[in-house]
């Protein structure tokens, strides 16, 4: 039971600096707030128009190619570091295998929809 009340420690300590310090900052920050500071500022740019906009889905495209890329050096950088030890033989090598099919089985799809060319 120690280990729960570590925990729960922990998290109250947490929650009371939380707290404490949104308090903190409730009594001692300025306040002037003008319509200069309660507009909508985006890059330096001021806002014209309505605020609804579409976006398109060739965004998602660029986050699905990085995602690709980003998850397959997370998960084989560490594993080319320990690649030498004696005790990951075969099954080791046939995870790594999966997961790079998984890899290639994503690149063959981002390819197939023309995601990959230089246009």
């Amino acid at each position: 039971m120690s280990g729960y009340v570590a925990v729960a420690a922990v998290l109250g300590a947490g929650v009371l600096l939380v707290t404490a310090a949104m308090l903190v900052r409730r009594l001692l920050a300025p306040r002037a707030p003008h319509a200069a500071k309660l507009a909508t500022y985006e890059s330096g740019v001021d806002p014209v128009g309505e605020g609804w906009a579409q976006t398109k889905v060739r965004y998602f495209v660029f986050s699905f190619l990085y995602v690709v890329f980003a998850v397959d050096a997370v998960y084989l950088f560490p594993w080319a570091t320990v690649i030498r030890d004696a005790d990951l033989g075969r099954a080791s090598l046939v995870e790594v295998g999966i997961f790079i099919g998984v890899i290639v089985l994503g690149l063959a799809h981002a390819g197939r929809r023309g995601l990959l060319r230089w246009v």
